[in-house]
């Protein structure tokens, strides 16, 4: 085969790199004589991470996205974190694990580590921020490199440096969203001089004295190993090189580079008269219809994936020959290098035998060149000295390509890259559930931020001077934020329908939905304001996280008196879906009031929040429906209905389970907070005489008369019941 023979004769001109180099050249000897339909190294669909002895590590050249192989870890662990308990649930345990590693990347330097990708998901993003808990040192594969400190704790004095390896170490990776295990990780890599690849950087020795080789269109290249001619064949077939001895050495260039000032040759010499130009002049078509007109990449603007993109044109028999390129490009570079690789093959079936006496020494193979009378500029691909004269073997270099149409990557599923944005949080006691347990205070964490990309904080409890840990949030992030308007009053009795509240989310892409009355009966669109829960009809997004809320239906679940105060602009908002978290109860601070701290990834400090509503859960509701009857000697017979907490359905209309541990009422007279006078009941009606009430207007003058209900953790807002006058 030619490759056996022009190694050897490689290896005798230029050494080892000249014998890698032979074998390239004649590898392109046996593709001319077997024509294969598919060209260079197979790519691979993304391979991942491997902890395999003995693998190989690539040279990495500008940036590419490569798997790594595992060179240390340690074993899982494992971590409890107790959480749950809300809704007469117990407490529950949950464990999760972490663990340090290191990967190593590339046998040459590395300037800096782009994104991470673990299970496809992107674990660390463009702006270099990891997605889950953990932290990342960077090794660029230097000489002086130091010993990881963490690995040096486990291993020993023995620890080595991986010294001109670059490499990466993970430290106390959280699992939890990996399944619990080290994920299949990919690697962003940007080595030195990532801007350009040349073949200086892939063979160094080749290139001395002479200038290099820039591949263009090609943003990143990985060498994984094995005879370098096998990787210059597979460039060969995309930038086509030539190989050329001096007294430096061997070296590269390319076979279709243009030059300033390029040479015209001298006449052809004639040996004897019956030669005519047929014979000096030879040209021949020996590669009709071998036109590469797909090149397959990986393509940058994909995430790397392998793609594909096709030159203009079909090959006379319908067939396509494929050009395999291991390199990252984009769309449009790959498009171009397609179409111009299909160009210049078309324009390689003219090739010219030029006959001259005497050579200029400038002229070589690998040089450029004009013929006297022949259009175009030829590359000199071959020469042969006789005693007869220099016979120079022309290729007919191909013009430039007129117009390029773009390149399209095609659609994609690559993994968002959201930054993480800081913890915002709101804390408060909300009325219960339906049927929950009276006992149980409702303390909701809502937690939210302003970026998709935010995956969720860890609780604590402020309990004096520690914080106590409270489960996590979990990466949904709540619906809430701030009145952007103040809310007027409201009595509270039905659906508003011109009533609205503006309102502005902590994040743009939060969402309201609307709903109908049968949505409302059913306890849909429920929102916290303040103090006072809130039902709506329509939501109306107004652009930047700003909505409008109308179709109002105020006061709900015992919080009339909150209705009839208002709100003011800043009262925080809260839907309350399944996104708020409900704490365990046994965790709450015992005087109802207090902070609530999260803990983020983009955190520095525990963000707090107070507890919103303290007591709110667990405070018995305002009886309803007041009545006044008068009887026959004067006496005022007052009465009214009471309510339960949880009990919200009210099915019969009639009456509600006592969830209080006794059914007793405060009646008063004057301020609720310090009444005039003041009586005890443990039936929902009093009597008050003609004489006692002119006792109480002498004495005190006219004011309101108004009742309490009194539960287990304390005493209701006061029902009017009637004005004594």
């Amino acid at each position: 085969m030619a490759t056996l023979v022009l190694t050897a004769v490689g290896t005798a001109l230029g050494g080892p790199v000249g014998g890698a180099i032979g074998a390239f050249i004649g590898r392109e000897a046996d593709q001319a004589l077997f024509g294969p339909t598919r060209q260079g190294p197979r790519l691979k669909e993304l391979s991942v991470t491997t902890s395999s002895y003995g693998q190989p590590l690539p040279r990495n050249f500008g940036r590419m996205r490569v798997a790594g192989t595992i060179i240390w870890s340690t074993e899982l662990q494992e971590t409890q974190n107790k959480g749950g308990g809300g809704k007469g649930q117990p407490s529950v345990t949950t464990f999760s694990y972490s663990a340090s590693f290191a990967v190593a990347l590339s046998s040459t330097p590395i300037d800096r580590i782009g994104r991470i990708w673990a299970d496809g998901n992107l674990l660390r993003g463009a702006a270099e921020d990891l997605k889950v808990a953990g932290e990342l040192r960077v090794y660029q594969g230097t000489g002086d490199a130091p010993v990881d400190p963490l690995i040096a704790a486990d291993r020993g004095d023995l620890t080595p440096a991986f010294r001109d390896t670059a490499y990466v170490v993970f430290e106390d990776l959280q699992l939890a969203d990996f399944g619990n295990r080290i994920p299949a990780l990919t690697f962003e890599v940007f080595a030195h001089n990532h801007e350009t690849v040349s073949i200086s950087q892939l063979v160094p020795a080749a290139q001395k004295g002479t200038g290099d080789v820039v591949l263009k269109d090609t943003l990143g290249f990985s060498d994984e190993g094995g005879a370098i001619g096998s990787v210059l064949s597979t460039i060969n077939q995309v930038y086509p090189l030539v190989c050329t001895t001096h007294a430096s050495g061997l070296r590269l260039s390319s076979a279709y580079s243009s030059a300033d000032n390029i040479p015209v040759l001298p006449e052809q010499i004639s040996l004897r008269d019956s030669e005519d130009a047929t014979e000096r002049h030879k040209q021949r078509g020996d590669n009709i219809g071998n036109e590469p007109l797909a090149l397959r990449y990986y393509d940058e603007e994909r995430d790397y994936q392998p793609s594909v993109q096709r030159a203009l044109g079909l090959r006379p028999d319908g067939r396509e020959l494929m050009v395999e390129m291991p390199a990252a490009m984009n769309a449009q570079g790959a498009r171009k290098l397609a179409n111009s690789n299909a160009h210049r093959a078309r324009w390689r079936n003219e090739r010219v035998v030029w006959r001259i006496g005497e050579l200029n020494t400038q002229i070589s193979p690998g040089s450029i060149v004009k013929l006297p009378d022949a259009p175009g500029i030829w590359l000199v691909k071959d020469w042969e000295w006789s005693n007869l004269g220099v016979e120079l073997g022309l290729d007919r270099v191909s013009p430039e390509i007129a117009g390029q149409l773009a390149g399209d990557a095609g659609a994609s599923n690559t993994a968002p890259d959201e930054p993480i944005t800081p913890t915002k949080i709101f804390a408060f006691e909300a009325p219960p559930e339906n049927n929950a347990n009276p006992s149980d205070r409702a303390l909701l964490v809502a937690a939210t931020s302003q970026s998709a990309g935010w995956r969720g904080a860890a609780l604590f409890v402020e309990q004096g001077a520690t914080l106590v840990e409270a489960g996590s949030t979990g990466n949904l992030r709540a619906v809430a934020g701030t009145l952007s308007e103040p809310l007027g009053m409201s009595g509270a009795t039905h659906i508003e329908s011109n009533a609205e509240m503006r309102v502005t989310l902590s994040a743009p892409d939060l969402p309201f939905q609307s709903t109908d009355v049968s949505g409302l009966a059913n306890g849909s669109n429920r929102v916290m304001v303040g103090n006072e829960l809130i039902q709506f009809l329509h939501a109306q997004s107004l652009g930047n996280g700003e909505w409008r809320l109308s179709g109002l239906l105020r006061g709900r679940a015992g919080t009339e008196p909150a209705a009839l105060d208002g709100h003011e602009t800043g009262t925080s908002v809260v839907l309350l879906d399944d996104r708020p978290i409900l704490l365990d109860p046994a965790l709450a601070p015992s005087g109802g009031a207090g902070r609530i701290a999260a803990i983020g990834l983009a955190d520095e400090d525990p963000v707090f929040a107070d507890i919103e509503n303290p007591g709110l859960a667990r405070r018995a509701i305002m009886p309803v429906s007041p009545r006044k009857r008068v009887l026959s000697d004067g006496t005022w017979h007052l009465c009214w209905t009471r309510r339960a907490r949880g009990q919200w359905t009210w099915p019969d209309g009639v009456e509600v389970p006592l969830v209080e541990e006794h059914e007793s009422y405060t009646i008063g007279f004057g301020p609720s907070d310090t009444p005039f006078a003041s009586w005890a009941t443990f039936e929902p009606e009093f009597h008050l005489s003609a004489s006692e009430r002119n006792a109480l207007l002498v004495a005190h003058g006219p004011d309101d008369l108004w009742v309490k209900q009194v539960g287990s953790y304390g005493a209701s807002p006061a029902l009017l019941l009637t004005t004594l006058s």
